[in-house]
């Protein structure tokens, strides 16, 4: 997929993901040495989105296995499609006696199988996709066992079609938000990742990149935001998607700077249960929020060279130091 790990940072930053030195170094071994890259931790830190920055860099597709309790084979792999073998054999008339084995072999070929995310992620011919397996935790180990083949041996066995070796390896990952601990045989065919809420400095990087404000000052109190409500022991804490649509409602609001007498026009945006929206309506709760936002911004423009000289002014002396 790419031919260093300069390549692939360049690209990342073009299709505006932030990755570190660690990250990257991973991200490329796996591509490079076919394996499966497993991504751990909280909702909303930037998992899932790896896998379309890594499609989008290499310019190939994403098939995406969204799991969930229930999951069937079929979703996963795919099935036969009965309709469509029926009126083939409405088709067939004198062929159905005297050519029955061939007729029926024709029936359980690929060209009556309703392919899913699995198989088609093996059967890309130009250059290989990335398979995202998202949400891995959701599933049984009944379930997980079905992925150990494909993950080892680059094919999948399916009753009367046989085994469907890889056209071309795909990348894959698989995220997980530790509902339940992944076994241990689907880790050991993978690499390893542990991704946590980016720190005040990465994700007023994320928002310089990903959102369309210009203001660092505001990027930095968005960010302080974020770090002080994942503090602060919600029951759903905002994912950085969220931060970057806080952003874009700010941006069109022509907000500045967040205040306190703002609470009840971000609480729709911020609160996204019963509890946190009850927790955020305390008066004292959200002003210290927004105090603690103010404070984690100054401090990062302090140690970037952000120097506040007058109200609402701010002199950049390195103003990349934050983009």
């Amino acid at each position: 997929m790419f031919s260093s790990a300069n390549e692939l940072a360049e690209k990342l930053r073009a299709a505006r993901y932030i990755i570190d030195p660690v990250t990257l170094s991973v991200v490329y071994l796996a591509t490079r040495m076919q394996k499966p890259l497993l991504i751990e931790g909280p909702p909303g830190c930037g998992k899932t989105e790896l896998a379309y920055a890594v499609a989008e860099a290499a310019s190939t597709a994403v098939e995406r296995l969204q799991c969930y309790v229930g999951i069937t084979e079929d979703k996963a792999i795919g099935k036969f499609d009965e309709a469509l073998q029926k009126l083939f054999l409405e088709t067939q008339g004198e062929q159905l006696e005297k050519n029955w084995g061939e007729v029926r072999r024709r029936l359980h070929t690929l060209d009556f199988f309703a392919e899913g995310p699995l198989l088609r992620a093996l059967r890309y011919e130009n250059r290989p996709c990335v398979l995202l397996i998202d949400e891995l935790d959701k599933v049984d180990q009944g379930f997980e066992a079905l992925l150990l083949e494909i993950l080892s041996a680059w094919q999948v066995t399916v009753p009367k079609l046989g085994t469907i070796a890889a056209t071309t390896v795909p990348f894959v990952v698989l995220s997980s938000n530790e509902e339940r601990r992944l076994g241990d045989p689907l880790r050991r065919r993978c690499f390893y990742l542990r991704f946590e809420y980016p720190t005040v400095e990465r994700e007023t990087e994320i928002l310089s990149v990903r959102s369309g404000s210009d203001s660092p000052r505001l990027r930095g109190q968005l960010a302080g935001l974020a770090h002080a409500l994942r503090g602060w022991n919600m029951e759903k804490p905002p994912s950085i998607a969220e931060m970057l649509d806080l952003a874009r409602a700010l941006e069109i609001l022509g907000t500045e700077e967040i205040s306190h007498e703002q609470r009840d026009l971000l609480l729709p945006l911020l609160a996204k249960t019963e509890a946190d929206r009850k927790r955020l309506l305390l008066r004292s709760g959200f002003e210290g929020l927004v105090a603690d936002s103010k404070r984690y911004r100054d401090e990062l423009m302090s140690r970037v060279g952000l120097v506040k000289v007058g109200p609402g002014r701010v002199n950049v002396p390195d103003a990349e130091a934050v983009a």
